[in-house]
Protein backbone atom coordinates (compact mmCIF):
# COMPACT_ATOMS: atom_id res chain seq x y z
CA UNK A 1 0.00 0.00 0.00
CA UNK A 2 1.58 3.24 -0.80
CA UNK A 3 0.87 5.87 1.92
CA UNK A 4 0.48 9.16 0.42
CA UNK A 5 -1.27 10.44 4.04
CA UNK A 6 -4.30 11.50 1.51
CA UNK A 7 -6.67 11.35 4.67
CA UNK A 8 -5.04 13.26 7.29
CA UNK A 9 -7.60 14.82 9.54
CA UNK A 10 -10.61 13.58 7.34
CA UNK A 11 -13.54 12.55 9.89
CA UNK A 12 -14.43 9.31 8.98
CA UNK A 13 -17.37 7.09 10.48
CA UNK A 14 -17.99 3.41 9.85
CA UNK A 15 -21.17 1.68 10.07
CA UNK A 16 -20.35 -2.14 10.19
CA UNK A 17 -21.52 -5.11 12.97
CA UNK A 18 -18.70 -7.04 12.45
CA UNK A 19 -15.84 -6.08 14.73
CA UNK A 20 -13.03 -7.48 12.19
CA UNK A 21 -14.15 -5.66 9.52
CA UNK A 22 -14.31 -2.57 11.98
CA UNK A 23 -10.82 -3.01 12.87
CA UNK A 24 -9.48 -3.52 9.69
CA UNK A 25 -10.76 -0.66 8.61
CA UNK A 26 -10.10 1.23 11.82
CA UNK A 27 -5.98 0.55 10.98
CA UNK A 28 -6.46 1.06 7.72
CA UNK A 29 -7.86 4.58 7.73
CA UNK A 30 -5.47 5.77 10.36
CA UNK A 31 -2.35 4.42 9.37
CA UNK A 32 -3.46 6.67 6.37
CA UNK A 33 -3.91 10.35 8.95
CA UNK A 34 -7.95 9.90 9.35
CA UNK A 35 -10.01 10.11 12.52
CA UNK A 36 -12.02 6.65 12.62
CA UNK A 37 -15.43 6.02 14.44
CA UNK A 38 -17.18 2.96 14.49
CA UNK A 39 -20.63 2.17 15.33
CA UNK A 40 -22.68 -1.41 14.74
CA UNK A 41 -25.98 0.16 13.30
CA UNK A 42 -27.87 2.70 11.52
CA UNK A 43 -29.59 3.47 14.48
CA UNK A 44 -26.60 4.59 16.24
CA UNK A 45 -24.89 6.29 13.14
CA UNK A 46 -27.49 8.53 12.86
CA UNK A 47 -27.13 9.41 16.82
CA UNK A 48 -23.67 9.75 16.32
CA UNK A 49 -23.73 11.67 12.56
CA UNK A 50 -24.48 15.34 13.97
CA UNK A 51 -21.46 15.38 16.72
CA UNK A 52 -18.82 13.32 14.87
CA UNK A 53 -19.77 15.26 11.81
CA UNK A 54 -17.93 13.23 9.02
CA UNK A 55 -15.99 13.89 6.02
CA UNK A 56 -17.33 10.78 4.72
CA UNK A 57 -19.36 7.60 5.42
CA UNK A 58 -18.71 3.33 4.68
CA UNK A 59 -21.36 1.47 5.54
CA UNK A 60 -22.22 -2.12 4.96
CA UNK A 61 -25.24 -2.78 3.49
CA UNK A 62 -26.21 -6.11 5.56
CA UNK A 63 -26.96 -4.60 9.19
CA UNK A 64 -28.79 -5.16 11.85
CA UNK A 65 -32.32 -3.89 12.46
CA UNK A 66 -32.12 -1.42 9.51
CA UNK A 67 -29.89 -1.65 6.66
CA UNK A 68 -27.05 0.27 5.21
CA UNK A 69 -30.21 1.12 2.04
CA UNK A 70 -32.42 2.20 4.83
CA UNK A 71 -29.53 4.48 6.61
CA UNK A 72 -28.56 5.94 3.71
CA UNK A 73 -31.70 7.38 2.75
CA UNK A 74 -32.36 9.06 6.13
CA UNK A 75 -28.89 10.51 5.75
CA UNK A 76 -29.52 12.01 2.42
CA UNK A 77 -33.20 13.50 4.01
CA UNK A 78 -31.12 15.68 5.80
CA UNK A 79 -29.97 19.00 5.19
CA UNK A 80 -26.34 19.78 4.00
CA UNK A 81 -25.56 21.02 7.59
CA UNK A 82 -26.85 17.84 9.19
CA UNK A 83 -24.80 15.30 7.12
CA UNK A 84 -27.35 15.13 4.09
CA UNK A 85 -24.37 15.53 2.05
CA UNK A 86 -21.84 13.43 3.11
CA UNK A 87 -19.77 11.38 0.46
CA UNK A 88 -20.98 7.84 1.14
CA UNK A 89 -19.45 4.31 0.10
CA UNK A 90 -21.45 1.13 0.37
CA UNK A 91 -18.46 -1.32 1.56
CA UNK A 92 -20.59 -5.05 1.50
CA UNK A 93 -20.44 -8.61 0.43
CA UNK A 94 -23.33 -7.58 -1.99
CA UNK A 95 -21.34 -7.79 -4.91
CA UNK A 96 -23.26 -8.20 -7.97
CA UNK A 97 -24.22 -5.92 -10.47
CA UNK A 98 -28.19 -5.30 -8.84
CA UNK A 99 -26.51 -4.80 -5.47
CA UNK A 100 -24.37 -2.09 -7.04
CA UNK A 101 -27.34 -0.48 -8.80
CA UNK A 102 -29.40 -0.60 -5.68
CA UNK A 103 -26.72 0.72 -3.66
CA UNK A 104 -26.04 3.67 -5.89
CA UNK A 105 -30.02 4.22 -6.00
CA UNK A 106 -30.53 4.79 -2.25
CA UNK A 107 -27.87 7.49 -2.42
CA UNK A 108 -24.55 6.20 -1.86
CA UNK A 109 -21.53 7.59 -4.53
CA UNK A 110 -19.83 4.44 -4.76
CA UNK A 111 -20.36 0.94 -3.92
CA UNK A 112 -17.21 -1.60 -3.58
CA UNK A 113 -17.06 -5.39 -2.72
CA UNK A 114 -15.40 -7.11 0.16
CA UNK A 115 -12.63 -7.44 0.85
CA UNK A 116 -11.51 -4.43 -0.81
CA UNK A 117 -7.73 -3.70 -1.34
CA UNK A 118 -6.75 -1.07 1.45
CA UNK A 119 -4.81 1.74 -1.39
CA UNK A 120 -7.99 1.63 -2.91
CA UNK A 121 -10.31 2.09 -0.46
CA UNK A 122 -7.82 5.18 0.29
CA UNK A 123 -7.97 6.19 -3.11
CA UNK A 124 -11.52 6.07 -2.98
CA UNK A 125 -12.54 7.99 -0.14
CA UNK A 126 -9.80 10.52 -0.89
CA UNK A 127 -11.29 10.93 -4.35
CA UNK A 128 -15.16 11.22 -2.98
CA UNK A 129 -14.05 13.94 -0.24
CA UNK A 130 -11.90 15.83 -2.89
CA UNK A 131 -14.74 15.80 -5.35
CA UNK A 132 -17.68 16.79 -2.77
CA UNK A 133 -15.78 19.50 -1.62
CA UNK A 134 -15.65 21.38 -5.75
Amino acid sequence: MQNNLRLIGLRILVVDDDDDSCFYLTIVLEADGAIVRTVPSAALALEILPRFKPDALICDIALPGEDGYTLIRKVRSRKAYEGGRIPAVALTGYADSDDRSRALEAGFQTHVAKPVDPGELVEIIANLVTFSKC
